[in-house]
């Protein structure tokens, strides 16, 4: 029997349009809120009221013209400081594509909210100034969204109008980016010349740059190719509830439900449940209200298996044929997100999909300056915004996939257990190249009561 998948969004196949989650980063004044702006303004997904407010708090700042980039500079802070300081997400579509986007702080003093929002993204759009080309704060753009594995990078080279549309300026400032970038493992960049304050090649072709010939922003937004078949991907399926109505009409049913994290189910596929490792066999799934003998991700469903197992909220389920490893010693790039610093012997809690367990914080190998993508060693502690490599012991074993292989399955978080507060975003694995285990520190056999690993 052949299968036929739908869109990433749409798994039962009904035709419904795709769904494609992007971010935005660029550096301070390369114009990033005024592209998000015209791209919402010039799509028609504004509201009048919202147009309304843009226009009215424009004039009231001397300005003649709506200035675009109040769409999304929604904080009172925002507006003064003329920054973007928070994630701000917007929704909207086209007859082609829906989006959800990301706009992301571009200071450098805001990189942990550029990873919060870039780190569910398909696609990252880096902007840049035609003036200044590309700088440091480029370049650490570019090497978060290739540290986050995002697929497709676009490089959106502002204010062409500035510069007098010249081809010269732009081809430069795209191949300065590309080189870099690729050498980062970015696995496709597009690079596209535009004026977000004149609306050159957002959503309609500039007439003032003929020797351009490819896509605008939305045009390529539109046709990027994201929906990727889930049958390559190895399947995961979190537990997160046990189902046991114990009714008259259903005495004996026992399913667990959860969203599919990658790859493909069938009803007769052999499953282990990690980490207890137990083995079992799919005696049916159940989608919709209805039993179905396929399923794949981004499926929310829930599975009965032949054997009555003892799998709880926490367990993953997985083909017996390509389960994870389990163990409790995790390798990992992070980025630190909390205002509190992250030291070596830090007791924290690691959630891992629907589970989360008591962990150490055995080392702290090094810090990354993205800058120029070198290594401080042993830095000790990781402050906010920081990135770097921590070696942990879990209290109990876990499931992880690399980062590289399961953007899904390969994260994590470190949680503050005595207010609940997030520290930390994990990646298992390495980050642009694979390395070898760090070494023990003596802050790793410390023990304390309650977290005897």
């Amino acid at each position: 029997m052949t299968t036929t998948f739908g869109t990433s969004l749409d798994p039962l196949g009904t035709g419904a349009t795709s769904l494609l989650r992007f971010a935005t980063a660029g550096s301070v004044d390369d114009g990033k809120s005024t592209l998000v702006g015209r791209l919402l303004h010039d799509s028609k997904s504004v509201l009048s009221d919202q147009l309304e407010a843009v226009e009215h708090a424009s004039r009231s700042r001397g300005q003649q013209a709506p200035d675009l980039a109040l769409l999304t500079d929604g904080l009172r802070a925002e507006r003064e400081q003329g920054i973007t300081i928070d994630v701000a997400y917007r929704y909207f579509a086209t007859p082609r594509r829906r989006f959800i986007l990301a706009d992301t702080p571009g200071h450098v003093q805001y990189t942990r909210n550029m990873v919060t929002g870039a780190s569910t993204a398909e696609l990252a759009v880096v902007l840049v100034d035609a003036r200044n080309g590309v700088v440091e704060q480029t370049r650490r753009h570019a090497a978060v969204a290739a540290l986050l594995r995002v697929p497709h990078v676009v490089l959106a080279v502002n204010k062409m109008d500035l510069v007098a549309y010249a081809e010269p300026v732009f081809a430069a400032i795209a191949e300065e980016f590309t080189s870099y970038a690729a050498s980062l493992g970015v696995p496709e960049i597009t690079t596209i010349p535009i004026s977000a304050l004149a609306g050159d090649n957002v959503v309609t072709p500039s007439a003032n740059m003929d020797w351009y010939g490819g896509p605008t922003v939305l045009e390529h937004l539109e046709t990027v190719a994201v929906v990727a078949d889930p049958s390559r991907d190895a399947a995961r399926f979190p537990v997160q509830v046990v189902i046991r109505p114990q009714t008259a009409e259903h005495p004996d049913y026992r399913g667990y439900a959860g969203q599919i994290s990658s790859g493909v189910l069938r009803v007769g596929d052999a499953v282990t449940v990690l980490p207890s490792g137990r083995t079992s066999t799919i005696t049916g799934i159940d989608a919709l209200g209805r039993g179905v003998d396929v399923a794949w991700a981004p499926q929310s469903v829930t599975l009965r298996l032949a054997d009555d197992l003892d799998v709880s909220r926490g367990d993953l389920i997985a083909p017996s044929a390509g389960a994870p490893a389990v163990t409790r010693d995790i390798e990992a790039t992070v980025c630190h997100v909390a205002d509190r610093p992250l030291a070596t012997g830090d007791r924290v809690l690691l959630k891992h999909t629907t589970r989360t367990v008591k962990a150490l914080v055995k080392d702290i190998p090094s810090r990354l300056t993205l800058d120029d993508l070198s290594q401080h060693p042993s830095p000790g502690s990781l402050a906010a915004n920081d990135i770097g490599r921590v070696v942990l012991r879990t209290a109990e074993p876990l499931a992880l996939d690399a980062y590289a292989d399961s953007r899904r399955t390969g994260s994590f978080l470190l949680i503050d257990p005595a207010d609940g507060t997030t520290l930390t975003a994990g990646m298992a694995g390495a980050a642009f190249a694979d390395g070898g285990p760090a070494a023990d520190s003596a802050a790793a056999n410390a023990a304390d009561a309650g977290w005897d690993f």
